[in-house]
């Protein structure tokens, strides 16, 4: 497998989740290794996608350097994972990529709208090759080895309409597009008011969002009966992005969030729980599958 950018820029305007403001999202194609970068057009600030450069995981996966920040990385990063995108440009002009409607499919749509590019160097895969977990009580993520990629997620809410769910995702674009990327993220109606009383989830609504009161959801309908726990899956393949490269390997997690995901990725760098592979010739078929 080769190496992948994007055939064309791409741009897109949407409402920030926190600060309801708009924001304009472009992506640039990249060369081969330059990696993944963020660029604030309205600070002249890059931040590049790495582990070092997460500055806060309670709401949402945020990023940042020299004084500026990208908020909720988590969606868009789901998409551009999923697709295989190692040389990409994100831009934008505010620090929060937009919500658009709280799942990944419309960054799905902007990256089949510039189509992938194979480029000349070889993909680069992480493949995990140790056991490596980060537990917080009963809440866990780990990876462990795997000759292919899946995601098993659990998760157990007291609400009638969710309850415990668990969905182990077999990776691939494919799969991701059909399985995975129209799962919104979600919040219950007393967290969004105290949210909104201190400044944030201003952009947030019914539009982007699937939100709960006591004892049910105050949405038309759910787009699947588990869209809940697929979510999660959703943010934690934006989250393993900051591993740098697609891994191979299984991840496994029960009510983890944002910040189990960061310090798993932080604790396989540090263990070097992994090896860099590269599929240049007719094995591993089942991987370069997988993203097809």
């Amino acid at each position: 497998m080769k190496q992948r950018t994007i055939k064309r820029a791409v741009e897109a305007i949407g409402i920030g989740l926190h600060k309801g403001v708009p924001v304009k999202l472009r992506l640039e194609p990249m060369g081969e290794n330059s990696g993944i970068v963020f660029y604030r057009s309205d600070k002249g600030v890059s931040i590049p996608l790495k582990p070092e450069y997460v500055v806060d995981t309670k709401m949402a996966t945020v990023i940042g350097s020299e004084g500026a920040v990208v908020s909720t990385i988590e969606h868009l990063m789901s998409a551009v994972y999923a697709f295989g995108i190692d040389n990409l440009r994100i831009v934008v002009d505010n620090d929060e990529v937009p919500i658009m409607d709280g799942s990944a499919v419309s960054f799905v749509m902007m990256i089949e709208e510039a189509g992938v590019k194979d480029l000349d160097a070889p993909k680069q895969f992480m493949r995990i090759t140790k056991e490596v977990e980060i537990t917080d009580g009963e809440k866990f993520a780990k990876i462990k080895p795997n000759e292919k990629i899946d995601f098993d997620f659990e998760i157990n809410f007291d609400h009638p309409v969710i309850g415990n769910q668990k969905y182990k995702f077999n990776f691939s674009t494919k799969n991701y597009v059909e399985e995975i990327a129209r799962a919104r993220t979600f919040g219950f109606l007393k967290e969004v008011q105290y949210l909104r009383s201190i400044g944030l989830a201003l952009g947030g609504s019914l539009e982007n969002a699937i939100v709960l009161d006591d004892k049910k959801i105050l949405n038309d309908s759910l787009r699947f009966e588990d869209e809940f726990v697929r979510h999660k899956i959703l943010d934690a393949i934006g989250d393993m992005s900051l591993l740098g490269a697609n891994f191979i390997g299984s991840y496994e997690a029960k009510a983890s969030g944002h910040h189990l995901n960061h310090l798993l990725t932080k604790k396989v760098l540090a263990e070097n729980a992994y090896e860099i592979v590269t599929f240049e010739k007719e094995g591993e078929k089942a991987v370069a599958k997988a993203f097809s």
